[in-house]
C-alpha cells in the first residue's frame, strides 16, 4: 500500500498596496502618460522654487522694499517659459490625458474586451475617470500653490497684473479648476468622437475657444466699483493695484460724460467745454485687488460645476449605450 501525499495548496497571489484590481490595471495601462506628466510637473515646480529664491536674493541685495529696484526685475526667458507652461497645462492635460482616455480604448477595442469580463462598464469608467482627474490634480495643485507663493509677495515687480489670465488663471484654486474642467471636456469629446486623433484635435480647438471665452468672463466674476476724485489729480495709492474697467468725467451733480467729451483742439476750448458742462471730477469703474480671492473661488466654482455636469453626462451615456 502506498501513501499518496496530498498536493500542496496553490498560493493565491494578491496584489497588496494602494492600488489593486481595476485601478491598478488602469494605472498600469496609462503609466507612460502619468510618468511624463509628473516629470514635467517636477521640472516646473523646481523652476518655480529656483526663481523664487533667485528673486528674493536679488531683492535683498538691492535693499527692496526700502529702496527702489530698477525695472524690469522679473520677465526673463525662464519666467516667460514658466508662465507659458502654466497657461498651457490645462490644455495639455485635456489633449493628452482627457481626449485619449476613452477614445483610445474605443478605437483599439479594449473597452469592449474589458467590459465582457467581470467588470461592468460603469466600474471601468469610474476607474478611468478617477485616474484621469487624480493625475490632473496632482499636476495642477502643486504648480498653482508654488506659483501663488512665487507671485503674490512680489506682484508689484511682476510684468503681469493680477487680473490677467497669466496670473489670475494660474494661481489659487483656478489652475486646478481649469485643469479639471478642460480634462473633462477632453474626456467628453473623446467619448463622442471615438477616435484618438479626432478627439485630440477637437479638444485642442475647444480648449482654445474656452480660454478665449473665459477672458471675457473673468472681469464679470465680481461687481465693479466706482470711484470719483477731483479732475486731473492722481488716484489714491490704495487703488494702485486696481484693474480699470472704464473711465468717465463727471459733473458735481453726478452726471457722467465720455472721457473725450471735452477733447478740443485748444486748451482754451477744452476749458470752456468743462465749464459749460460743469465737469469737475474724474470717475473710474474698477475691480480691486482685494476682490481677487472671491473672484477666483467664484470662477473655480463655475468650472467645477461644469466638470460635474460633463462627468455626469459621460457616466450616463456610457451606462446607457454600448461602447
Amino acid at each position: 500500500m502506498t501513501a499518496t501525499l496530498p498536493a500542496a495548496p496553490t498560493a493565491t497571489v494578491s496584489r497588496t498596496g494602494l492600488l489593486r484590481g481595476l485601478p491598478w490595471l488602469v494605472a498600469r495601462q496609462h503609466r507612460a502618460t502619468a510618468l511624463g506628466v509628473l516629470a514635467a510637473v517636477a521640472v516646473g515646480c523646481a523652476l518655480l522654487v529656483q526663481q523664487r529664491f533667485a528673486l528674493v536674493g536679488l531683492l535683498d541685495r538691492a535693499g527692496w522694499p526700502g529702496k527702489e529696484v530698477p525695472q524690469p526685475v522679473v520677465g526673463g526667458s525662464v519666467h516667460g517659459y514658466l508662465v507659458l507652461g502654466l497657461s498651457a497645462l490645462p490644455v495639455a492635460l485635456a489633449v493628452f490625458v482627457g481626449a485619449p482616455l476613452i477614445s483610445g480604448d474605443q478605437e483599439q477595442g479594449t473597452a469592449q474586451l474589458v467590459t465582457t469580463q467581470s467588470v461592468t462598464r460603469r466600474q471601468w469608467l469610474l476607474a478611468k475617470l478617477t485616474w484621469c482627474y487624480s493625475l490632473a490634480l496632482l499636476a495642477a495643485v502643486p504648480l498653482g500653490l508654488l506659483h501663488t507663493w512665487y507671485w503674490e509677495p512680489h506682484r508689484s515687480l511682476m510684468p503681469h497684473e493680477w487680473s490677467e489670465g497669466a496670473v489670475f488663471d494660474n494661481t489659487g484654486p483656478m489652475l486646478p479648476a481649469f485643469a479639471l474642467f478642460l480634462t473633462a471636456v477632453g474626456v467628453t469629446v473623446g467619448l463622442l468622437t471615438r477616435r484618438v486623433f479626432v478627439a485630440m484635435t477637437a479638444t485642442f480647438v475647444l480648449a482654445l475657444v474656452v480660454e478665449m471665452a473665459w477672458d471675457r468672463v473673468r472681469t464679470h466674476l465680481a461687481p465693479s466699483r466706482m470711484f470719483t476724485y477731483p479732475l486731473d489729480t492722481e488716484l489714491p495709492a490704495r487703488l494702485s493695484e486696481a484693474h480699470e474697467l472704464d473711465r468717465w468725467v463727471g459733473s458735481a451733480d453726478g452726471r457722467l460724460y465720455g472721457w473725450g467729451s471735452c477733447a478740443e483742439q485748444t486748451e482754451a476750448a477744452s476749458e470752456a467745454c468743462l465749464r459749460k458742462k460743469g465737469i469737475v471730477n474724474d470717475v473710474i469703474e474698477y475691480l480691486g485687488y482685494d476682490q481677487m480671492p472671491a473672484m477666483q473661488w467664484t470662477g473655480a466654482g463655475i468650472l467645477l460645476a461644469g466638470t460635474v455636469l460633463l462627468t455626469a453626462f459621460v457616466v450616463v451615456r456610457v451606462g446607457r449605450r454600448p461602447l
